[in-house]
């Protein structure tokens, strides 16, 4: 059994799928909610070093809500300001860092 971190909003359907399907496969899942237990600057700067500006979801309703001059501005400021941009899940685990729930994260972490 791997265990794992997901990182996004309980509200996420992508999030829900995600830890469904992880739980599924025999792994031990923690569910982070980026809302109730916010990520610390360090926690952020690590995402951003390894995802750049890909952590922004810009299909969200969020992203298209945002001004001008903050959809203009860096991803660690949007993210910064409004964690809900983050594009969901990015999950955890002891190795390595996954964005988003495409075939190509659940064939790394489901085989």
């Amino acid at each position: 059994m791997t265990a794992l971190t997901l990182y996004g909003i309980p509200t996420c359907d992508t999030c829900k799928k995600a830890i469904k399907a992880l739980e599924s496969a025999d792994h031990d899942v923690t569910f982070r909610d980026i809302r109730a237990d916010p990520l610390s600057p360090s926690e952020w700067d690590e995402l951003i070093l390894e995802f750049g500006d890909r952590l922004v979801n810009r299909a969200s309703t969020t992203y298209r809500g945002l001004s001008d001059w903050m959809k203009a501005s860096e991803a660690e400021e949007q993210l910064a300001n409004h964690p809900a941009l983050m594009k969901r899940p990015v999950i955890r685990s002891e190795e390595k860092l996954y964005l988003g729930w495409d075939s190509g994260v659940q064939t790394a972490l489901l085989s």
